[in-house]
């Protein structure tokens, strides 16, 4: 299978994971108790896969394989905070500022100097956010108590720049299965000590809906790392913006979540930076 194919299920994974999130959330189901259960669910998957490949399951590169964990662990906590809160359609926009905060990190910790195509994309996201921002800000009485879900967003766009770069660094020498085992192992006892003694008892559907959550997750992640490995990641990136699509759909559907004209146009926006970012970059002189 191709690299773009991979990163279709992946997003579609990633989709219905999201819509799962919220349902959980509507449940009266904990934020941590659905990371916990998500988490635990691709502890038993990522094993089995990797008893079927033959690897050793703590990897070579530990170091950096704990630090996709916690990094993705941070992501996940304000990106499901955010579904929770936001309609889908705005929460999985916000996740793809993840450019932005790429570009900055690497100028910042590896003297990277941006391109026209970075300062572009980093335009084109802030001008987007803005436009999302701005009916919070104008509408609410209590408007910074009104953003915290959109903090919360732009701290998992932050935690998936530093995963997806990890992990790109990862996939020359660690099987998929062991960059995917990390990131629960570090949220199981994450959610514990941080959340532990407010976990419920969920009811017979919630069961079903943290089962899902846990599937589809797993289904994503071993997808987008099987299409990293097979495709470019300007290829694999602008693939990945599909999930927008999925998202919006979903959340008209199962929710009855409508886009707003300030959603269209600040996910448009954010959505053209992204693009730009991903298509426009210098390519590497081919020998």
């Amino acid at each position: 299978m191709t690299g773009p194919r991979f990163m279709l299920i992946s997003a579609l994974g990633f989709a219905l994971m999201s819509a799962l999130v919220k349902e959980a959330g509507q449940l009266g189901i904990p934020l941590l108790q659905i990371i916990f259960v998500r988490a635990v669910i691709s502890v038993a998957l990522s094993l089995a896969d990797i008893n079927r490949a033959g690897v050793h399951p703590l990897g070579d590169r530990r170091v950096l394989l704990f630090g996709r964990g916690l990094s993705g662990f941070l992501a996940l906590t304000g990106v499901f905070y955010a579904l929770l809160h936001l309609s889908m359609a705005q929460a999985t926009i916000l996740q793809y500022l993840h450019p932005v905060f790429t570009a900055l990190l690497a100028f910042l910790f590896l003297a990277e100097r941006p391109t026209a195509a970075t300062l572009a994309c980093i335009t084109l996201s802030l001008l987007g956010l803005v436009c999302m921002v701005m009916p919070y800000w104008e509408s609410e009485a209590n408007a910074p108590a009104s953003l915290w879900p959109v903090m919360a967003g732009l701290g998992g766009a932050l935690g998936s720049g530093i995963a997806y770069t990890l992990v790109r660094k990862l996939v020359a020498t660690e099987h998929p299965s062991v960059i995917v085992l990390y990131f629960p192992l570090v949220c199981v006892p994450g959610t514990l000590l941080l959340g532990g003694a407010d976990f419920v008892w969920p009811t017979a559907t919630g069961w079903w809906v943290l089962l899902g959550v846990g599937c589809f997750t797993q289904i994503g992640q071993l997808a987008l790392t099987k299409a990293m490995q097979c495709d470019t990641a300007s290829r694999v990136t602008s693939l990945s913006y599909v999930q927008i699509i999925f998202a919006a759909a979903l959340g008209w559907w199962v929710f009855g979540e409508m886009l707003t004209q300030a959603t269209l146009l600040g996910g448009g926006l954010i959505l053209l930076g992204a693009v730009v970012s991903a298509w426009m970059q210098p390519r590497p002189a081919q020998s």
